[in-house]
């Protein structure tokens, strides 16, 4: 039954789907300005929408629609994953799928690129193109409308100058999904908001470019008919200049301080002024009106409400139990978490430390595993900024309680990667922490009567032997029983720059840190609870379906009414104000009953768990796995320990460790250096092995 459900999804999304592209095609064309729009509009444009139901019909519709859909997927899918959790069922990749999964293309500054992404980033830039021409094409033919004393070479450039930010508003239409961060349109896709954000980078350096081009071809069509002044203009039933030209301001500051090198060395800078986006949004939707923020208006939708949903959820302090801090300037947070929260390997969440900072937001690598550690939640965080600096700062003090708050976990929908025969997982210093996850939960299913578990090799590059202690990770603090004697795992471990074994005196202890529980403490739950995508859909739509209420209603009894009696149309700005109020207060009132709702329910789990758990703040160190030293037998669970490789003064022959792999379906992962990632990159798609198949793995933001 429920794959049957599931089919029937696939089926309508898919439908709906295409229906949207041949929208976004028809879109620039004749066809669509003659036959299309006035039969719509002659159908839609009712009192109670105005002229902008068209686009509010064709465009936003159906996004939200399959945001709904996806939620109801999503909470489909895992209700089957509970129920198939104890069968070993692997996925087998055709060759044909795994073509489309290979990198094709690995270059700076667009990082890999995979075959799939290089076909739809080409179908993109051939929408952007044939929109393009086809709004040419219209409006050359009704050049002989132009303004008086207008030159017809004018006119032509000043149509391109326009048609340049039509092209630039269909960007803006895609911009927000890969930001949001809960969506449940990119895991119909297989994305998650960490591995497609590179698309909003594309989308934002694509958008801004023909926004800027817009401005200045504008500009210039100004100053060479003598019309200057309408840098100034603020018209009141067209387009008010003026708003373009302050959100063009706000978006050229954006996207100067998101170049890589000004975001690397001057994060906050960068941190700071993307949050310009609120009023480069607001400036932008009262230079563009009603009928064009209708057909970006689902990304920003979906986007309000996700990012809404996480204001509420890091309103709480989150328990904190334990830090276990490593010689290797890298800590392990641990946090209570309720059983309902479910999350797979290589999520991660976001931190903030009011302080350190009250509106700084970190992203960190989760560690643990949910199957072995339910009412447990780790992240990893290494020490290279001056947040972290200042974290390890307080951890090193005398304290008993730290506050944190926390969103998230994001990552992606299913354990993908337990659908190959093999992994080769390869990592360079900290980029080891998704991998941690993955082993916990190999090692869960092995030690369950799992058949199907894939062997494992681990290929960890590190600079000095104290980043060695990283690998006592593999094994969680709340020292749940483990068993690795079942499981197939390799770990190969380089260290580069010291070429032979330190002394055991000069070996630094593991230090955990206990912290008291704190009654303002909660534990890290669903925002939503249990059934977090089922009111995630009630959210998204029971608010759309109040947007379209209130702005029926306020169009037909307010706006309405003022243009009958004045014979005037309705102020183009105030409209554009009517419709973000609405949206913004329909989502902001939905959101926040749904949410208290769900609290109360976790409040309840949260309060039993925090009663029957009030640790006491104690000090101890100590390492059950350190590979320098040569008392490893002595150790527990030595079979992990048998089973590392130390390498010392030497680098991985990643060519050779690849081709050497051995099996017709061998998963290859990678994190750490760009450099690692492009060279492991490369050897895949090289063709020398058609057994190894791809997947990046990046926490670069």
């Amino acid at each position: 039954m429920i794959s049957i459900m599931k089919t029937a999804l696939r089926i309508v999304f898919l439908a709906v789907f295409l229906g949207g592209i041949i929208v976004w095609v028809l879109l620039p064309t004749k066809t669509y300005k003659q036959a299309w729009t006035p039969t719509l509009n002659s159908t839609l444009n009712s009192t109670y929408f105005g002229e902008p139901g068209t686009n509010l019909l064709l465009f936003t519709f159906p996004m939200i629609f399959i945001a709904v859909l996806g939620c109801v997927y999503l909470h489909v899918q895992n209700k089957s994953k509970n129920m198939n959790s104890k069968s070993d069922c692997r996925v087998i990749t055709s060759n044909r799928l795994a073509f489309w999964r290979r990198p094709v293309l690995v270059m700076a500054p667009l990082g890999i690129v995979t075959a799939v992404e290089l076909a739809f980033a080409a179908m993109f830039v051939v929408l952007l193109i044939w929109s393009l021409f086809n709004y040419l094409y219209v409006s050359f033919g009704h050049l002989h409308m132009h303004k008086a004393g207008e030159k017809v070479w004018q006119a032509k450039f000043r149509s391109i100058s326009l048609r340049l930010g039509y092209v630039g508003n269909i960007c803006w239409a895609f911009l927000f999904f890969p930001v949001t961060r809960g969506s449940s349109i990119l895991p119909l896709v297989g994305l998650t908001s960490e591995s497609s954000i590179k698309y909003h980078i594309w989308l934002g350096h694509v958008s801004t470019i023909l926004f800027a081009a817009h401005t200045v071809g504008y500009i210039i069509y100004w100053a060479m008919t003598d019309q200057m002044a309408q840098l100034l203009q603020w018209s009141r039933d067209w387009v008010p200049n003026v708003a373009g030209e302050i959100a063009i301001v706000f978006a050229l500051a954006m996207w100067v301080t998101s170049f890589p090198r000004i975001r690397r060395k001057m994060f906050e800078v960068f941190f700071y002024t993307h949050h310009l986006y609120i009023l480069y949004i607001f400036f932008y939707v009262l230079h563009v009106g009603a009928a064009y923020f209708f057909m970006i208006l689902p990304g920003i939708f979906l986007f309000l409400v996700d990012r809404f949903l996480r204001f509420l959820q890091s309103r709480q302090s989150a328990r904190l139990v334990s830090a276990r801090i490593l010689p290797c300037d890298t800590v392990e947070l641990n946090f209570s978490k309720s059983e309902g929260l479910n999350y797979n390997p290589t999520s991660i969440m976001f931190l903030n430390v009011p302080s350190i900072s009250k509106f700084q937001w970190h992203p960190f690598t989760v560690t643990s595993c949910c199957n072995m550690e339910p009412d447990k939640l780790s992240v990893v965080i290494k020490r290279e900024g001056s947040w972290s600096l200042k974290l390890f700062q307080e951890l090193s003090s005398p304290v008993d309680h730290l506050k944190v708050s926390v969103e998230g976990p994001y990552g992606p929908s299913s354990s993908h990667f337990l659908r190959h025969e093999s992994l080769v997982m390869v990592s360079g210093g900290s980029g080891i922490s998704p991998f941690v996850s993955i082993i916990r939960e190999i090692i869960f299913r092995s030690q369950n009567g799992s058949l199907n578990v894939p062997r494992v090799l681990l290929v960890c590059a590190f600079k000095n032997s104290a980043d060695l202690a990283i690998l006592d990770l593999l094994i969680p603090i709340s020292g749940a029983p483990i068993q690795t004697s079942k499981m197939q795992l390799q770990i190969e471990a380089y260290v580069t720059r010291n070429k032979e074994q330190p002394s055991i005196d000069s070996q630094k202890l593991i230090q955990t840190v206990w912290f008291k529980a704190d009654q303002s403490d909660s534990l890290i739950s669903p925002a939503l609870g249990p059934n977090n995508w089922l009111w995630l859909g009630a959210i998204i739509s029971s608010s759309f379906v109040v947007f379209l209420l209130f702005l029926g209603i306020v169009t037909r009894y307010y706006i309405y009414p003022i243009e009958q009696n004045t014979n005037e149309t309705y102020n183009f700005s105030f409209c554009s104000l009517w419709d973000m109020f609405l949206v913004f207060t329909c989502i902001l009132l939905v959101s926040s009953v749904i949410f208290l709702l769900c609290k109360k329910q976790n409040a309840r789990e949260g309060k039993q768990i925090q009663n029957s758990d009030v640790p006491t703040p104690t000090n101890s160190s100590g390492s059950w796995f350190n590979v320098a030293d040569m008392e490893l037998e002595s150790l527990p669970h030595q079979s992990l320990v048998r089973a590392t490789n130390v390498h010392f003064g030497a680098r991985p022959d990643l060519k050779k460790v690849l081709l050497e792999c051995t099996g017709s379906d061998v998963g290859v992962l990678v994190c750490g250096p760009r450099k690692m990632r492009h060279e492991v990159a490369k050897i895949c798609s090289s063709g020398l092995a058609e057994n190894l198949h791809f997947e990046s793995i990046s926490f670069n933001w």
